[in-house]
């Protein structure tokens, strides 16, 4: 085993167990513990970027999602300014919803992709770290997964607003 198969595993065991407790959080019930956490996801992400020799990736990781994104997050979070007992409680209606518009989604994002007229796996193109292959790339190709990415994050956005959202009674 080489040191980048033991660094592989390290950041994706640190990956994998950040990104469960932005979801399972057993050490606070406050919101901002969470985006620590997904702070800690995204740094892990960029690890496993430098050990693909994406470079550009992993700074990009860095800035634009450890940074931009989770400051924005945080703001988010700290504007609506919640105390832990003043949370709204999980209603079965809402519960139930959630389950259905998540299963929807995954149902549309795995039709489209098996409608998609994928040929065999060609060899990756070899990047070397320049941004203008990598953008062409990114529109090109890879233009739904990169899409599907947009719209995960403006649901996890819209879903931090609706946890943190107090109850009016």
């Amino acid at each position: 085993m080489t040191t980048q198969d033991v660094f592989f595993y390290v950041f994706s065991l640190l990956t994998l167990v950040c990104g469960a407790l932005v979801v399972l959080n057993p050490f606070s019930r406050n919101p901002v513990t969470s985006a620590m956490f997904l702070v800690l996801t995204i740094v892990s992400m960029a690890g496993l970027f430098v050990l693909l020799h994406a470079f550009f990736l992993a700074a990009v990781q860095i800035l634009v999602y450890a940074g931009a994104v989770m400051v924005l997050f945080l703001f988010v979070i700290m504007l609506l300014d919640i105390k832990e007992e003043q949370r709204r409680r999980i209603k079965t209606f809402g519960l139930v919803a959630g389950g259905a518009s998540v299963a929807a989604i995954v149902g549309i994002f795995a039709y489209s992709l098996f409608q998609s007229k994928l040929g065999p796996a060609s060899p990756a193109p070899l990047v070397a770290g320049a941004t203008r292959p990598l953008g062409e790339l990114l529109f090109s190709r890879y233009l739904l997964p990169f899409e599907m990415l947009s719209i995960l994050l403006l649901v996890a956005m819209v879903g931090v607003i609706l946890l943190s959202k107090k109850d009016l009674k």
